[in-house]
């Protein structure tokens, strides 16, 4: 499954970097991560790894962050691994004179019981997506 979503800033584009590239931020456009745990690599840097734990009503979703490419203030890339998905994700920045759109490309393959779960669930994934780049323009806006 492959889908891209959108969301424009009214933000300079290097502000908009500066906020999304600081892990501390993360909880605060992300309210359903419980940790964030760097596990090895430079951190932000392509090859790290991080642990990821969301809580989203009574499941616990663990995943792995595994960066991939960081050529910001253009891209940052990486996959997401969980029991069951691998989520490929293209983060681009475009500057719009002066305000930011941030595009964000997914790819996800699916194993397991998700390979079968997943087709009823197509449209929670990319509502999800926007909702967090909502989330994270609201924050960045106040911020």
């Amino acid at each position: 499954m492959k889908y891209v979503c959108e969301v424009l800033l009214d933000l300079p584009r290097e502000r908009v970097v500066e906020l999304f590239d600081n892990t501390e931020n993360l909880s605060k456009w992300q309210p359903d991560l419980q940790s964030f745990e760097h596990l090895h690599g430079e951190p932000g840097q392509p090859g790290a790894k991080s642990r990821m734990v969301f809580k989203e009503g009574r499941r616990r979703i663990e995943l792995v962050e595994t960066i991939t490419r960081r050529n910001l203030p253009d891209e940052f890339s990486g996959t997401y691994e969980a029991k069951g998905v691998k989520n490929w994700v293209v983060n681009r920045f475009v500057d719009e004179s002066g305000k930011t759109r941030w595009i964000a490309e997914q790819e996800f393959h699916f194993s397991g019981i998700m390979k079968i779960v997943a087709p009823f669930m197509r449209g929670a994934f990319p509502k999800q997506t926007q909702r967090y780049l909502e989330q994270f323009k609201a924050f960045a806006e106040s911020a």
